[in-house]
């Protein structure tokens, strides 16, 4: 018997061909001395203040071990070293809306876990919090493998299953029945080993009440991607987070009732909405007092907007046929006839709410969250999501840390990421050009480094090659 299950498990694991294939590939470690030098680079530090030229940054042991000007910045003796000239260096992204799935239509999901976390490291995301689960034994586990060096990927902030109430008609959701139901749950995957936790659209008030307090007495955070409850009421049973900005808030929608998600209403939720309306103005005062964070997650809302741009070829190399075809379905949708697709208006006022926010004291954070219509794929989304907010008016140095700083805060891991500082790990994305000026040179990432470990860019790409998708 043993012999036999011995058999079998090894037919199983040689006929799995993502993973047969990953072993095939050669490693995508391009750097890893336990002394680097990156000389004469145009540096963007995450903290938002200006970019600085001409500086050098010495990584040791995985740390940063000197940042400043070149001139008054010695190579230490024996680094390896990297000549920035013409380049830009950036801190790691900390993004905080990432799943480890994938939309493979009729509202189902196929995991992601081999080729999702390298996609994610090629695209600059060191650190992810996974803003939701439909596997989340899996995301622990993955987790756990990257932590111990023998999967490829960001740190993982894991995030427990969707806490959710019946409605919604999506299978791999969970639906708790009462507010007691909520608590068990929430203790349950807290004991599992989950750092965080999502509430979802048809969650009431009384249950989600339950699911806030009860991440808190375990110290946990919690966010939300709402609909039954609104952006304010969160807030005054003291939410942490909110997410997809103000483009999922029904505060504004005519004729909502108390704990019931308008469903039929939700396809364009800023329609209708004034931004420069008191009520609207008044909303967003009341999140920043209430400490509040909206987490930016333009890149999946680009994506179901009309007239956008689409994927490119490097995009489209990482999907497998079935992807594709669904994938061109849809968007032949969403730019045809006006009815299906989001306006491009509620797109830009969708980019300008989170602008206010800002500019009002509140704590922006960003993610891609790679669902919707399937363009925001890991990789490139984060890419588009900083160019994005610089579409949205901030400066490159402002977008750089919504998606580095501000998410390491939230995370309450500022002292250890998010900025390139003295100290810090070296978490670090070095671009071939020079984004500040130009924001589509973030699409010439050429090596992201992990706690000093340098990662070639194009080796991370390929290794997903024509891998997501239905499988």
């Amino acid at each position: 018997m043993r012999a036999w299950l011995t058999l079998i498990l090894a037919f199983l694991f040689a006929a799995t061909p993502a993973l047969a294939l990953q072993q095939r590939r050669p490693s995508p470690i391009s750097h890893n001395q336990p002394l680097i030098a990156i000389t004469h680079v145009t540096l963007v530090d995450g903290t938002g203040t200006p970019a600085r030229r001409d500086q050098n940054i010495v990584i040791r042991d995985g740390r940063i071990a000197a940042v400043g000007p070149a001139a008054r910045t010695p190579v230490p003796a024996g680094a390896a070293i990297i000549d920035g000239t013409g380049k830009t260096l950036l801190p790691g992204f900390v993004f905080v809306h990432e799943h480890m799935f994938y939309p493979v239509g009729g509202g189902h999901f196929s995991p992601m876990l081999g080729s999702f976390p390298p996609l994610y490291l090629a695209g600059g995301v060191t650190t992810a919090r996974t803003g939701g689960s439909v596997a989340p034994h899996g995301d622990l586990s993955l987790r756990d493998a990257i932590a111990a060096g023998t999967a490829i990927g960001p740190d993982l902030d894991v995030t427990g299953p969707y806490i959710e109430a019946a409605g919604l008609g999506i299978m791999e959701l969970h639906a708790a029945a009462d507010p007691a139901a909520v608590e068990r749950l929430v203790n349950y995957w807290a004991d599992t080993g989950v750092t965080s936790f999502k509430a979802y659209m048809m969650l009431d008030r009384p249950r989600l009440r339950r699911a806030i307090e009860t991440a808190h007495r375990r110290g946990l955070r919690i966010t939300g991607h709402l609909c039954a409850v609104t952006y304010r009421e969160a807030a005054e049973l003291g939410i942490d987070n909110l997410e997809h900005g103000f483009a999922a808030m029904t505060d504004f929608v005519e004729g909502k009732q108390p704990d019931v998600c308008p469903l039929q209403q939700t396809r364009d939720l800023l329609a209708n909405v004034d931004p420069d309306s008191p009520r609207v103005r008044a909303l967003i005062a009341y999140l920043v007092a209430q400490r509040v964070a909206i987490t930016s997650t333009l890149v999946v809302f680009e994506d179901m907007t009309r007239g956008r741009p689409r994927l490119g070829e490097a995009e489209r190399a990482l999907l497998n046929e079935s992807a594709t075809r669904s994938y061109d379905a849809i968007h032949r949708v969403i730019d045809g006839p006006p009815g299906v697709g989001d306006p491009p208006e509620s797109f830009a006022k969708a980019q300008r709410l989170e602008r206010m926010f800002v500019e009002a004291g509140g704590l922006l954070v960003a993610g891609t969250d790679p669902t919707g219509a399937g363009g925001a794929i890991p990789g490139f989304a984060s890419i588009r999501q900083i160019q994005l907010l610089v579409e949205a008016g901030f400066s490159f140095e402002q977008a750089v840390q919504i998606g580095s700083l501000n998410g390491a805060r939230y995370l309450r891991r500022e002292r250890e990421i998010g900025s390139v500082e003295t100290g810090k790990r070296a978490d670090l994305i070095l671009v071939d050009g020079d984004p500040v000026r130009d924001p589509a040179a973030l699409g010439r990432i050429v090596t992201v480094f992990k706690a000093g470990v340098g990662y070639d860019r194009q080796a991370l790409l390929t290794s997903a090659r024509g891998l997501i998708g239905y499988r």
